[in-house]
């Protein structure tokens, strides 16, 4: 992280420690997805993510493992992107968070 202080860079340093959720599984899920696709989705899937990383860790658990769906569509399209990411990446880098 730089020491950027404009709302944008101040906005992603706050959405990476919510992302680092202290479980491994979400970790390697939610930072390479944060660090390679955010930028690049709309603004609406940029705001379904900050409203999925304000749930409880055991919902993103269920949800991340193909165990459930969430209820909400866009939490569910939040979902599925962030799945096919970890699916379709080799995300080997991030294996020592």
């Amino acid at each position: 992280m730089n020491d950027d202080n404009s709302p944008a860079a101040i906005l992603r340093k706050r959405l990476y420690w919510h992302s680092r959720r202290g479980m491994w599984e979400l970790d390697l899920l939610l930072i390479p997805f944060l660090e390679q696709r955010f930028d690049h989705i709309s603004e609406e899937d940029q705001l379904a993510y900050q409203q999925l990383i304000e749930g409880e860790d055991q919902d993103l658990f269920v949800w991340l493992m193909h165990r459930e769906w969430p209820e909400e569509p866009s939490q569910r399209r939040i979902v599925q992107m962030i799945v096919e990411h970890a699916e379709n990446t080799d995300n080997s880098a991030y294996r020592t968070l």
